[in-house]
């Protein structure tokens, strides 16, 4: 006589999707960003001499061979009815720039190698760090590293004797909240990435569009109108049109539109980040 089969096992229950409002509430930020920060200073600091050469080559020598190079072509560029030499015209938007790049470099191949690769993250939190802590420590990281980046730069445009602008000195913190920016940028896609390869994509169709139509290279007179709209709206515009002149020794017109603007980006960088990264954490 057969015996009776066993009964089917429950079938366990489908995982549930993470509801967005709990994605997307409010940051939980406490101190315990710090120590996160400091061990990627640390790290950092063994590798310090070429960081630095890789962050500041590239700029200066497009500083170089741009701004002696074609400003001996160009000599001066009209900027607001004014004639600005054109080596002090792209200095005051290539250091933008610098902060722009070593802000996205490092938010997205390094954070993803500790994220992904290396599963530094998932190390941390086995303390009582929360994730957004640790999205909050890579956001700083990232904006120190393009800071210390700028610093380096303004510093070598000042041996040059490019500008000598007492003004200089209120670009500095603004370069910092461009590193902010464009770090919280640069970290949505860090959550999105499968690869390396991802950040292609980045680079091609934000980064470097941005990069031509922000006025770094140009006046952004010479933009068709509808190219001017989305130019005004960059990021990188902001911080152009604020930084620019205090090279000149004057102050930015209408710095409270542009300061409105980086600040938005920031915090909706940061937040959407944060959100994304959460539910990649918990696919």
């Amino acid at each position: 006589m057969m015996s009776a089969l066993p009964p089917p096992a429950p079938l366990s229950p489908l995982p549930t999707p993470t509801p967005w409002r709990d994605l997307f509430r409010a940051p939980q930020l406490s101190w315990r960003w710090l120590p996160v920060f400091r061990r990627n200073l640390l790290v950092w600091r063994k590798l310090a001499i070429p960081s630095l050469v890789g962050n500041i080559a590239e700029p200066l020598i497009t500083l170089v061979a741009f701004g002696y190079g074609l400003g001996a072509l160009v000599g001066q560029v009209q900027l607001d009815g004014a004639a600005v030499p054109y080596i002090l015209f792209l200095a005051s938007g290539a250091i933008c720039m610098s902060a722009m790049n070593a802000a996205s470099f490092e938010a997205l191949y390094s954070a993803f190698s500790r994220m992904h690769v290396q599963r530094t993250w998932d190390g941390i939190m086995n303390a009582p760090v929360r994730l957004d802590d640790v999205v909050l420590a890579e956001m700083l990281w990232a904006a120190f590293k393009a800071l210390f980046t700028t610093t380096v730069i303004l510093g070598v445009m000042l041996v040059l004797g490019i500008s000598h602008s007492p003004m200089l000195l209120l670009a500095w913190p603004l370069l910092g909240l461009v590193g902010i920016v464009f770090s919280s940028i640069a970290l949505i896609f860090n959550a999105l990435a499968k690869g390396y390869d991802f950040f292609t994509y980045y680079f091609s169709l934000f980064l470097t569009p941005t990069m031509f139509l922000s006025g770094v290279f140009f006046p952004r007179d010479q933009l068709p109108g509808v190219m001017r709209v989305i130019s005004d709206w960059l990021p990188l515009t902001a911080a152009v049109e604020l930084i620019r002149p205090l090279f000149l020794g004057q102050w930015p017109a209408h710095a409270a539109q542009h300061m409105a603007v980086l600040l938005a980006y920031a915090v909706i960088g940061f937040w959407l980040a944060l959100a994304l990264t959460r539910k990649r954490f918990r696919s």
